[in-house]
């Protein structure tokens, strides 16, 4: 029988070497049978017709490695419903993020929300759900808002090579070292594996030769589980306003997503069409190049995931000093930012 610590090791190792070996088989499947991105719209940044399909191999690196680990280690039973709830609501969300991929136009953005809600419901359906509101109803309304919202945050970021996998591998990393060494088991696997998994990806997704993008199936699927991840920890230990740190772990994709939706219903338009006024595109724009960018926001989102493991583990004063500097930061880069013209 294999050691927690251990479990984790395999877990990384495996869905490494899974993502790895899979990304270049998927590119292959989508070349072959032409899913391609290609840059249609002025929205779109990449000039070349691009495979999908990054997505997909991503889902399947985490779900064979969990699913794998199945026959090396006896697993609480708690612990395997909880994974379950986690393959089963992300393999569906991968599957619509798929389609839409594949659909000429993609799916109505009404569809992908109700797809999206039904992806909630079956993390409320296997227990994985916001525990500290009450009563129950209001509960189930709040882990929905917060399931769709994280799962459209990496949805809305995948607007640069790297930045979405990015964003995605350093909150794994944030609420894998949050968590242990308790918490929830599935909380400390699945952030494992999804941490390898994007790190197996990213090597293709920012080759010029091998390119390949993730896709909805990939974007969604990274929002969704990490979402569900958020969901498995208690953070209010030491201080009530730990409850807040998933909002700093995830603070660059969920501040991109207010920021870009504020913005567009302040200029009177929807905030469900595409327009590139992201923040990750305005800093381009002032001469940062792309791995400059993503760079950028992977050491903000580390800077994140340092403030919400000292913000649960602090008084809450301090907590509050973390949040307030934080917040001041966003503010004065919503005012620097906004001026910004993207050609």
């Amino acid at each position: 029988m294999i050691s927690n610590p251990d479990v984790l090791f395999i877990a990384f190792g495996t869905s490494l070497a899974l993502g790895l070996l899979l990304t270049p088989a998927a590119r292959w499947v989508a070349l072959r049978y032409r899913i391609l991105d290609h840059p249609s719209t002025p929205i779109k940044t990449h000039r070349e017709p691009t495979p999908y399909l990054g997505g997909l191999a991503v889902f399947e690196a985490v779900a064979l490695a969990l699913i794998g680990l199945r026959f090396f280690t006896h697993f609480p039973t708690g612990t395997l419903r909880s994974l379950r709830a986690v393959l089963v609501g992300g393999g569906f969300v991968a599957a619509v993020g798929l389609v839409d991929d594949m659909k000429s136009g993609g799916l109505d953005f009404r569809w992908k929300f109700f797809f999206q809600v039904v992806g909630a419901l079956i993390l409320i359906a296997f227990d994985i759900r916001i525990k500290f509101i009450h009563p129950d109803w209001l509960a189930f309304l709040f882990t929905i808002l917060w399931v769709v919202a994280v799962t459209n945050a990496f949805n809305l970021i995948d607007i640069m090579d790297g930045l979405s996998a990015s964003q995605a591998l350093m909150a794994s990393l944030g609420f894998l070292f949050l968590s242990m060494p308790g918490e929830e088991l599935y909380v400390n696997l699945t952030s494992t594996a999804l941490a390898g998994a994007c790190l197996g990806f990213l090597p293709y997704n920012l080759s010029r030769s091998r390119k390949i993008f993730m896709g909805d199936a990939g974007s969604l699927y990274l929002g969704f589980t990490l979402a569900a991840v958020s969901m498995g920890m208690s953070y209010t230990k030491e201080n009530d306003l730990g409850v807040l740190s998933p909002i700093l772990i995830l603070g660059f994709p969920l501040y991109d997503t207010f920021f870009v939706s504020t913005l567009r219903i302040a200029q009177g338009r929807s905030p469900f069409l595409g327009s590139k006024d992201h923040l990750a595109l305005k800093l381009r724009a002032l001469g940062i190049p792309p791995e400059g960018v993503v760079g950028l926001m992977a050491a903000v989102a580390a800077l994140g995931s340092v403030a919400a493991f000292l913000a649960v583990r602090v008084p809450a004063i301090v907590s509050v000093f973390l949040l307030s500097v934080f917040a001041v930061v966003g503010l004065y880069a919503v005012l620097r930012l906004h001026k910004v013209q993207v050609p």
